[in-house]
């Protein structure tokens, strides 16, 4: 494992949220658990994060599948973050206001070039999935 422990991750994460750029819209994520290639966290759907509807925004559940699969990539030995090559996002079901929501991302493989990860969107309460992303980064040389 590389020199990141939980903590740092947790202190990354505080860092960003403490920006005055778009990040700060992550500040109500928790991490919960991180393991080489791979971080748990949670959030509670509030009303800033949602849409016209009540549900969790579209936009938002997008920004977590880049963020928290980056995290993940930052949490593996050679803990390069990357940029974004390509991102999908398959909406199921929606995450109502006051909904624990929990995303689990995964680093699927990491090569030379190019790191693959999926992250899961899923409701604490029911175990649904809300949504499924996968995320490709180009890592550089």
């Amino acid at each position: 494992m590389g020199s990141l422990s939980l903590n740092t991750l947790k202190q990354v994460m505080r860092a960003m949220v403490d920006s005055s750029g778009f990040d700060r819209v992550l500040s109500k994520i928790n991490i919960v658990s991180a393991s080489p290639g791979k971080v748990v966290c949670e959030m509670k759907v509030e009303e800033e994060h949602t849409n016209r509807g009540g549900t969790l925004h579209g936009g938002l559940t997008a920004t977590l599948v880049d963020v928290i699969s980056t995290t993940a990539l930052m949490y593996t030995e050679r803990g390069a973050p990357g940029v974004s090559v390509d991102m999908n996002i398959t909406y199921m079901n929606a995450a109502k206001l006051g909904e624990d929501v929990i995303i689990t991302a995964q680093v699927l493989k990491q090569g030379r070039t190019l790191a693959f990860a999926t992250v899961d969107l899923t409701s604490k309460a029911t175990g649904k999935l809300i949504a499924q992303g996968r995320h490709t980064k180009h890592l550089g040389s």
